[in-house]
């Protein structure tokens, strides 16, 4: 199956990243895309007021989204923010189109390095898989990269698992990045699509706002193809059979005594 990983940097207007979205998509489409992903937070930038931006899935973002998908016959996976508890939102992946359309909320909430999303987002209850073509894949967002347990949860019925960010910059935070997608590709020995905001090249004070660095990782953590900070496509083909091949010769997954 065909993916294309569209490293973009998010404004704070959804307005303005839905016409990127529109404009990726048809790009993507256009080179045999089937699952076209975006990511955490593309439909609005950390760094500014998250409540008024939030909607529900069939909201007008979320629904402008799915019949740009569907006009293009892909699947769209993306960031946003829908209504949360009280005064704070929900941090979701949007999974829409080819029939498709339900979302996934942010399991492990970024209360580190001086940021607490935890103030202004609800944590999700549940992992979430979805369908494409016969094969099942699984969803992560940023922070859940540092817990290997929900990949490996995932990776019981997911051979693909789509991890969007807007991982936060610092020192060692790239190398930190880096690692962790091919550890998690690793753990579950299953393939890791991680797809971040692109390096911003502004400051927007302690926010997590992107270093981009979007990766394709195979079941035994080789990275396949890697971009830069700046904004890019990454678009590849991923054989979930070469999941069953792996997990043959390295059965972490069957050996696990915990």
């Amino acid at each position: 199956m065909r993916f294309a990983l569209c490293q973009i940097s998010s404004t704070a207007d959804p307005r303005e990243n839905l016409a990127t979205v529109r404009a990726e998509v048809a790009s993507a489409a256009a080179n045999g895309a089937r699952v076209v992903q975006f990511p955490e937070a593309t439909q609005c930038r950390f760094g500014v007021p998250l409540e008024p931006i939030a909607e529900p899935l069939d909201g007008p973002w979320a629904t402008a989204v799915r019949e740009i998908a569907d006009e293009h016959g892909v699947v769209v996976v993306a960031g946003m923010f829908t209504p949360g508890e009280g005064d704070r939102v929900a941090n979701t992946t949007l999974v829409t189109g080819a029939g498709l359309h339900l979302g996934y909320d942010k399991m492990h909430l970024f209360d580190a390095f001086g940021f607490r999303e935890s103030d202004t987002v609800t944590p999700g209850e549940k992992p979430v898989t979805f369908e494409v073509d016969g094969t099942t894949i699984g969803l992560a967002t940023c922070y859940d990269v540092r817990f290997p347990e929900l990949f490996r949860a995932l990776a019981g019925t997911a051979p693909v698992i789509l991890l969007g960010a807007s991982w936060g910059a610092g020192p060692g935070k790239a190398d930190q990045w880096d690692l962790l997608v091919r550890a998690r590709a690793l753990d579950a020995t299953s393939w890791v699509l991680a797809c971040g905001q692109a390096d911003p090249d502004a400051d927007h004070g302690s926010a997590p706002t992107g270093i981009g660095r979007s990766s394709v990782a195979d079941p035994l953590g080789t990275v396949r193809e890697r971009l830069g900070g700046a904004p890019g496509t990454i678009v590849s083909d991923v054989d979930a059979h070469l999941v069953e091949e792996v997990r043959a010769k390295l059965p972490v997954l069957a050996n696990r005594r915990l």
